[in-house]
């Protein structure tokens, strides 16, 4: 959303994501399925990115931390970081699962944590209170992989990161930063800081990942058949994918990332949920500023709360929750789109709930966006030859609604500015309302009767709001704002400039015309009675880093029986176009 609001600017945009492959995450599911893992996560790849595509994420490269590009630049780093005295050996005592034969990494590990007493904690984090373990501090461990308690811990060498080297580096970096930041990704990075950064390992034992190399390219004596910890190389992806992109397309992957080769006008900005934020923060800075290298770094964090789901978390491991293929089977994306960003969790933890989404879509989405758009269309079609009108001047009330439709563009553009999604959602729809209270007011359709100019007045300006909702609606729903567009022949979607003039900018006797085929209702299909398993253990995107320059120039559970979850109301004219009305699915709350 922001990328596309930066572009419709005019800005020069790289919006740069990946699947992050690599882990005990990826290893798990590829053996549940019956897969070797690199076939899997080839199948995930694809499932990712098209979902991701379906829900008009506009991204300019979607990546692979598999791929050869973060391999070379995660082994670069870690020699750098050796070099420079920051990476060192030890024996480490780690967790040996008898009954399996191996090493356990820590995800391999679940157990109870040490400080909440969650009994669900991984081995590398625990999903409850967020904080960060190893899989030595589990209380009652046991195996992952066959859930077999006959553990042992055993010698092991491994990789470190020496973190507590580079701490007030890290510290210095983040008191620069941070200023510009939201109060959460500042104070979990605080947090972490003074809670005192330890040394952590950055090798581990799996099948599937970048390898550790020694100087001759090969593996590492001591260290053969080690891997990187997948928290360790999957930031470094957001360069490779870069790099991925520029191989693709031809362009300069280092101007956006080397401050030596041009990337000093680069504003970066990273949008992530709140507990991947310490490793953000915290070591993948310790990586980069501990290289010596002159990379850039992250200016901007957005960091997000949980939505949670009926009271609970989100999870796919647990099939708890509606995920990203199931949502577009059940509704558009606008409207997922719509409701994440106007109720999301951006300062709080959000619940979901269908009772909730569907009055949210049919409140703002079918009542107010598209019923002004429906009601001035189809009036114009009726009354005025299905044409821009032609005839009579702007008085009073279009001076005063200019006036209002350019304060409120103003706020939505600075809530934009600022990455305030949610205020940026109340106040599109705030403009939205301005225009239903201007037809209200200027009641063409009652001017009509008496006198035909200022009907087409009233009717001119209000198919000029339909042309500027389009545009100013495209960051947050870009499949309903070219419809939009494409009833008054509004194939311009770039931002509005503040002086630009709003309210007379279509040609008159430019046709205009309401798509006849987007009046139907809208019925979501029934939702499953029981956990959904859509999406376990799934190889995950990583969060989304956006670098952008800153001169203008990235046996099946039985299913319930139908019911309605409340009203769904109708809109006054036929049809909700161009945004039906939903029902929503019956759920069960797990």
């Amino acid at each position: 959303m922001w990328s596309r609001f930066k572009r419709a600017q005019g800005h020069e945009v790289l919006y740069v994501c990946a699947t992050d492959e690599h882990g005990t995450p990826a290893e798990l599911a590829a053996a549940a399925a019956g897969q070797d893992v690199k076939t899997y996560c080839d199948e995930q790849h694809q499932v990712q990115k098209a979902a991701g595509e379906a829900f008009g994420l506009s991204y300019d490269v979607f990546g692979r931390s598999s791929n050869a590009p973060n391999h070379r630049l995660t082994q670069h780093f870690a020699k750098v970081l050796e070099d420079n005295g920051l990476i060192e050996e030890r024996v480490d005592r780690m967790i040996y699962s008898i009954d399996d034969g191996r090493f356990l990494p820590d995800r391999y590990v679940e157990g109870t944590c040490p400080h909440c007493a969650y009994e669900k904690a991984r081995g590398d984090q625990c999903d409850n209170c967020g904080r960060l373990l190893d899989p030595t501090d589990l209380k009652d461990p046991y195996s992952a992989v066959s859930g077999s308690r006959n553990l042992e811990v055993r010698d092991t060498r491994h990789l470190y990161l020496l973190q507590t080297k580079v701490a007030d580096t890290v510290r210095g970096w983040v008191d620069e930063r941070s200023p510009s930041w939201q109060p959460l990704a500042r104070s979990i990075a605080y947090k972490h800081l003074d809670e005192g950064l330890i040394d952590r390992g950055i090798t581990r034992d799996l099948k599937w990942g970048v390898p550790v190399v020694g100087a001759d390219g090969g593996p590492r004596p001591g260290l053969e058949g080690k891997v990187f910890y997948v928290w360790f190389d999957a930031p470094i992806e957001y360069i490779a994918a870069t790099e991925e992109w520029a191989q693709a397309n031809g362009g300069d992957w280092r101007s956006w990332w080397r401050l030596d080769e041009g990337a000093e006008d680069v504003r970066y900005v990273q949008f992530m949920g709140k507990d991947n934020v310490a490793f953000h923060t915290v070591s993948f800075p310790a990586t980069i500023l501990g290289s010596g290298e002159p990379w850039k770094t992250v200016d901007q964090l957005k960091a997000f709360n949980w939505l949670n789901w009926y009271g609970g978390k989100f999870s796919t491991s647990q099939g708890r929750g509606v995920f990203m293929d199931q949502a577009l089977e059940l509704l558009p994306a606008d409207y997922w789109r719509w409701h994440l960003t106007a109720y999301g969790p951006e300062h709080s933890d959000t619940a979901f709930t269908w009772e909730q989404f569907q009055g949210a879509v049919n409140k703002d989405l079918a009542d107010v966006l598209g019923n002004f758009v429906n009601r001035i269309v189809k009036f114009a079609e009726s009354r005025f030859d299905g044409v821009v009108p032609d005839g009579g001047e702007p008085g009073p009330v279009e001076a005063k609604l200019e006036a209002d439709v350019t304060a409120a563009l103003a706020t939505l553009t600075a809530e934009f500015e600022a990455m305030e999604f949610r205020k940026a959602g109340q106040a599109l729809r705030a403009l939205w309302v301005l225009g239903n209270e201007y037809l209200q007011e200027a009641a063409p359709w009652t001017a009509f009767k008496t006198d035909r100019d200022r009907a087409a007045v009233g009717v001119r300006t209000g198919l000029n709001l339909v042309a500027l909702f389009a545009r100013i609606s495209a960051p947050v729903l870009p499949f309903t704002a070219e419809r939009i567009g494409a009833t008054v022949g509004q194939t311009d979607l770039t931002w509005p400039e503040p002086d630009a003039a709003l309210l007379d900018v279509l040609p008159r006797g430019r046709p205009v015309s309401r798509p006849r085929c987007c009046s139907k209702r809208s019925r979501t299909p029934r939702w499953p009675n029981g956990p959904s398993a859509s999406g376990a253990g799934r190889a995950r995107p990583g969060p989304q880093a956006l670098a952008q320059a800153e001169a203008p120039r990235a046996a099946p559970p039985r299913r319930a029986g139908p019911r309605r979850c409340g009203r769904s109301p109708r809109p006054r004219d036929a049809g909700a176009w161009p945004v039906p009305p939903v029902r929503c699915p019956a759920t069960s709350r797990s």
